[in-house]
């Protein structure tokens, strides 16, 4: 099992971020966190101690010590392992991997894209062999999953220590070759589409269909307290993604559109399917 490394970058401190960087704090890496203004460096630390505060709580370990968290994306330049994790638009996490490879010409490199090509990402790079899909899922601390996603040029040599990292993380990995949604985005987006379908035509309630995953199929959350949490303007550009890539099958039904325009994103802005 590969070792985790010493000391991991990650490049965007917000929700998903942070989360990866509490993860690798607690299983013992060194983590420096990037983030782009004064404001968005002090709001990435306190998301990170405040998620090791709420762990230690429950027992967990990970040291604060650890964490650095700058605006200097040179300051990677001795990290092993740099992950990306902004926000999921093609030309920013372009520009950020770009960024990553220059800085850190020796980090293998890994992007928390949950739909995005792996390989139309590694265009962005000199060397694509570096750079490997990790996508972890939300909340990272509490996650068991994280799924691999191989690109065309991914090293077989960095797939196998990127099984190991997540082991050492204490999850579980999935390996899936690099396709529109890979395996999890694809299953969850096409679940949820055709719940909000349901709920458009009159079948049941919002709350019915999601009992009727929870106590019917033992699924921890339905599929539309789910799209809450993940959030309605993030599943409709995903869904847009894939309708584009596979087909209308993926279409988002004018419940996700009209929801997303009036502001109703999930648990975020306090409404969507669900009031929080």
């Amino acid at each position: 099992m590969s070792s985790l490394p010493k000391t991991v970058g990650v490049f965007g401190g917000g929700r998903m971020g942070a989360g990866i960087a509490h993860a690798f704090l607690s299983a013992g890496s060194d983590v420096i966190v990037v983030e782009t203004s004064p404001e968005t460096v002090e709001a990435a630390r306190g998301r990170v101690e405040a998620s090791l505060a709420k762990a230690a709580e429950r027992g967990a370990t990970g040291r604060v010590g650890r964490l650095a968290v700058t605006m200097a994306a040179s300051d990677l330049g001795a990290t092993e392992l740099v992950v990306e994790a902004v926000p999921e638009l093609p030309d920013l996490k372009a520009d950020v991997l770009a960024t990553i490879e220059a800085a850190a010409p020796t980090a293998d490199i890994g992007t928390n894209t949950s739909s995005l090509s792996i390989d139309h990402l590694a265009d962005a790079l000199h060397d694509p062999s570096r750079l490997v899909g990790l996508h972890f899922f939300n909340p990272v601390p509490a996650s068991a999953l994280v799924e691999i996603v191989v690109g065309r040029h991914t090293s077989p040599a960095l797939v196998t220590q990127a099984q190991g990292w997540v082991e050492r993380l204490g999850k579980t990995a999935i390996t899936v070759t690099d396709s529109p949604g890979f395996a999890s985005s694809r299953l969850g987006v096409m679940l949820a589409l055709e719940a909000m379908r349901m709920l458009e035509e009159g079948v049941a309630s919002a709350e019915d269909i999601d009992a009727a995953m929870t106590l019917g199929y033992r699924h921890p959350v339905g599929p539309l307290r789910t799209t809450d949490i993940v959030g309605l303007d993030v599943r409709l550009d995903i869904a847009e993604h894939l309708a584009r890539e596979l087909g209308p099958r993926f279409e988002p039904p004018t419940v996700l559109r009209e929801k997303v325009a009036e502001g109703k994103l999930g648990r975020k802005t306090g409404e969507g399917f669900y009031r929080w």
